[in-house]
């Protein structure tokens, strides 16, 4: 079982209906978010603590009740304090209908380089829609497919109206090319994290020199690039901790860590804990969660 990928392809909701909900929170495989893309776009809304966000190298401190919208392509990572939220993950150009009127003000919003701004009001007519559009999508309900389909409509409108719109600028397209670089990056670094990658391999990857290359990273993950990759092996040694069997040495080594010594103190410094302790912290949530689940089954079943 992998969560952890550069460019996620996983297909979203239905064929006729491409849009998922995800609920977010320190027992999630993909609590961490480490950074990725998805052509699809995505709205996320914090309901609990803080999260620390980078969306193609802007950083954000969202706290409760925030929330962003996320254009498709775009690189974005964060790291969760004792965070709770919502990703709603859909492909606006299969969901929406046929429209030619609503097609070209559409494209005239966000075609040609132009997006939606990142951060949306929390309040007013947008903070509204959102939360009927998470709320749709949580109970499906019947009929929640028009609703929420109308709603996606109501959000691309009350963008126009409110002028949440940023017109395309020659930074943002030189921004684009930078992203596009990286992304060759984080694939690479996807791909091969466990073997001894090198700072002149990824920065050949992206096609730049070193010193360069270490820049532009940094502002568009606030990480440098070898601090980066550590940070990725340590999260896939997470998860193949709570989904493997094997020992903790030998999920250093496939993670790419040849010193054990040395990964337990990364390992440590990033979660807080060892990565036995780790272990064993999520297989006794996981015990609890069944145990709860088959209380709350037992007692519906009683007469």
């Amino acid at each position: 079982m992998r969560y952890l990928a550069a460019h996620e392809r996983a297909a979203r909701g239905t064929f006729d209906f491409p849009i998922e909900l995800y609920h977010v929170d320190v027992n999630h495989p993909r609590y961490e978010m480490p950074f990725h893309w998805h052509m699809e776009c995505e709205l996320l809304l914090v309901l609990e603590g803080r999260l620390a966000l980078t969306v193609e190298g802007e950083e954000y401190d969202a706290r409760q009740g925030d929330c962003f919208f996320l254009p498709g392509g775009a690189i974005h990572g964060g790291t969760p304090e004792s965070c709770v939220y919502d990703c709603l993950v859909f492909d606006m150009d299969r969901l929406l209908p046929e429209s030619a009127l609503c097609r070209r003000k559409y494209a005239a919003v966000i075609g040609d380089g132009a997006h939606i701004r990142t951060r949306l009001p929390a309040g007013g007519t947008i903070g509204r829609i959102v939360r009927e559009l998470f709320l749709s999508m949580e109970k499906e309900q019947p009929g929640y497919e028009f609703i929420t389909t109308g709603l996606l409509w109501q959000f691309i409108g009350a963008v126009v109206q409110e002028g949440l719109c940023v017109p395309a600028s020659e930074e943002s397209r030189l921004g684009r090319q930078r992203a596009d670089q990286m992304k060759s990056v984080l694939r690479r670094i996807r791909r091969d994290y466990a073997a001894p990658l090198t700072l002149d391999e990824l920065a050949a990857e992206a096609g730049m020199n070193p010193r360069y290359f270490c820049r532009v990273f940094r502002q568009m993950t606030g990480r440098t690039p070898i601090d980066y990759l550590n940070y990725y092996r340590i999260e896939c040694a997470a998860e193949l901790l709570c989904a493997a069997e094997d020992s903790v040495t030998d999920v250093a080594l496939a993670c790419g860590f040849n010193d054990p010594g040395y990964f337990a103190r990364l390992f440590r410094r990033h979660k807080g804990m060892s990565a036995a302790s780790y272990r064993r912290s999520h297989r006794e949530e996981a015990q609890q969660k069944e145990e709860d689940h088959g209380s709350e089954t037992s007692s519906s079943d009683r007469p």
